[in-house]
């Protein structure tokens, strides 16, 4: 049979109820030898106390019942019941008044973290033997804060990881708030193209959603934001710096590159006289130039190239991609890059690509999918322009499959449409008859 010489009811009009049963239950199953620093374990209790559900007075009123137990270690060799007097108490707890420390004291049983252990007459006290040793004690039993130890503890660590937690994340969100901020700030000081007004707009609104009392997973939702802003806006002042170093570069070789043209033209139309006026029945300067950069290069196409050698795209623009080297990109229909390439459009902003802004930002999500490196990017978009360089994502994610290096391809994409030996329309044109558009549209 069990042993149930344990069990002990309240004095008085006190109900008794399951949970204190089983609380007592608990209590009487310590591990042998188990002992607890009894000021350790109510620090912990401290910090777990909204998980047991007791107030601030309440502990107060515990910790005056700790002091009564002369040893520091909380054991059942030592004994767990301790029997103050509630005048005793009320002394120890800074004079609470008496009826305030019988709804603590209760408050305390309920929460499972003390047991009553009432004598026949409802008094508190201790019959000693003839050694003059505690015999049996009446009053308040520790043995359930002994046996919820591990339970205290563990409440305790968890709480106090989720404060740091939230603290940490209280840092970054700061920081991230202030990096924002001032970055905006420098690009409206500067006057740097984009729509910085919007972005700031998009920031405010995005810090607003914060709560005055914030849980960690709001704060955390709010950080995720913010940091995606946060990169965006770095990338495009890191665009806008590159293009002011590129235009550095520019402006010292200008010289040097306008003297170069000069000396092929010189050596290959000689004028036959000074200061004459020109001859508009002539070949104008650039065909010149043109017909003299060809020579100088067998593999790039002349002016002289039949229409029949060229592609179809090329045939359709009437250009050649070599003529491209003095003038910007052509950029193409946002509808027919779509139709192209229509894996872009899982990448967009809620599943839709319905501007060239949700297209820029498809792009930046497909190059940290294609594991291509933010600078490598921006190179891109300095030198095909942001809408072009977006297109080229585009097609890229549609061939993924065939490109064994999607950050050298479009390196190598990027040579060539600075050299002005690359043009998006055979790219977009290849991918458009490989999917029947282009038959559909004649048909």
């Amino acid at each position: 049979m069990h042993n149930t010489n344990f069990v002990t009811t309240p004095f008085g009009r006190r109900s008794m109820t399951l949970g204190m049963l089983a609380n007592q239950y608990d209590a009487s199953d310590i591990e042998p030898g188990k002992s607890i620093d009894k000021w350790k374990l109510f620090r912990a209790l401290c910090e777990a106390r909204t998980v047991f559900g007791v107030s601030d007075r309440a502990l107060a009123v515990l910790n005056a019942l700790l002091s009564f137990y002369p040893e520091n270690t909380l054991s059942q060799e030592n004994g767990l019941v301790i029997f103050p007097s509630n005048a005793q108490l009320s002394l120890r707890a800074h004079g609470i008044a008496p009826a305030t420390l019988r709804r603590h004291l209760a408050a305390l049983v309920n929460a499972g973290l003390l047991i009553r252990k009432d004598s026949p007459n409802g008094k508190r006290y201790a019959r000693r033997d003839r050694k003059g040793e505690i015999d049996e004690a009446f009053g308040f039993s520790l043995a359930a804060l002994v046996a919820r130890a591990d339970e205290i503890f563990a409440h305790a660590a968890r709480i106090a990881a989720d404060r740091d937690r939230l603290r940490i994340t209280k840092e970054r969100l700061s920081i991230c708030r202030r990096d924002i901020a001032k970055l905006i700030e420098i690009a409206l000081d500067e006057q740097a193209p984009d729509d910085w007004l919007m972005i700031q707009s998009t920031f405010q609104s995005i810090a607003g959603t914060i709560p005055r009392t914030p849980h960690i997973s709001d704060l955390t939702a709010v950080l995720e934001e913010l940091e995606m802003l946060r990169g965006e806006v770095l990338i495009r002042l890191e665009r806008r710096l590159e293009t002011q170093k590129q235009s550095a570069k520019e402006s010292q070789t200008e010289r040097h590159i306008q003297n170069t043209n000069l000396k092929n033209i010189f050596e290959s139309e000689p004028c036959a006289g000074t200061n004459s006026a020109p001859d508009l029945t002539k070949e104008p300067v650039s065909s010149q130039c043109q017909r003299e950069e060809n020579l100088s290069h067998p593999t790039a196409r002349t002016a002289d190239t039949p229409q029949s050698a060229l592609s179809e795209p090329e045939q359709l623009t009437g250009t050649t991609v070599q003529a491209s080297r003095s003038a910007p990109l052509k950029s193409f229909p946002l509808g027919l890059v779509i139709q192209a390439c229509p894996d872009v459009v899982s990448y967009g902003s809620s599943g839709k690509v319905e501007s060239w802004r949700d297209l820029m930002t498809a792009a930046i999500v497909i190059r940290s999918m294609l594991a291509i490196s933010p600078s490598v990017y921006q190179e891109a978009c300095d030198v095909m322009g942001p809408e072009n360089a977006a297109t080229v994502m585009a097609c890229m994610l549609q061939r993924a499959e065939h490109i064994k290096s999607a950050g050298g391809y479009l390196r190598h994409l990027t040579r060539r449409a600075h050299c002005g030996e690359f043009a998006i329309g055979p790219m977009l044109m290849a991918l458009a008859r490989s999917r029947g558009l282009l038959e559909r549209h004649a048909g």
